[in-house]
């Protein structure tokens, strides 16, 4: 039950991530995703890409629960 709750939580936060892209016009190299870069990694890049794809649904997941927590619910 943990892995579907999780993979459903990978999904809003893809979902999320393309969102907040669509929002941004796609400008990946724009100043907010060059502040965002800079405010989760500071100096010290990725080494990986696969380090870096991890840290973007990390961000995605809490993005999509701080979303969920915000909703109202009546």
């Amino acid at each position: 039950m943990r892995r579907i709750w999780w993979f459903f939580e990978t999904v809003a936060g893809g979902w999320q991530l393309l969102r907040l892209l669509f929002i941004s016009r796609f400008r990946t190299k724009g100043r907010y995703w060059i502040w965002r870069h800079e405010t989760a990694f500071g100096r010290g890049k990725p080494t990986r890409r696969s380090d870096l794809v991890k840290a973007a649904l990390d961000y995605g997941r809490w993005m999509a629960r701080t979303r969920k927590v915000g909703r109202s619910r009546y």
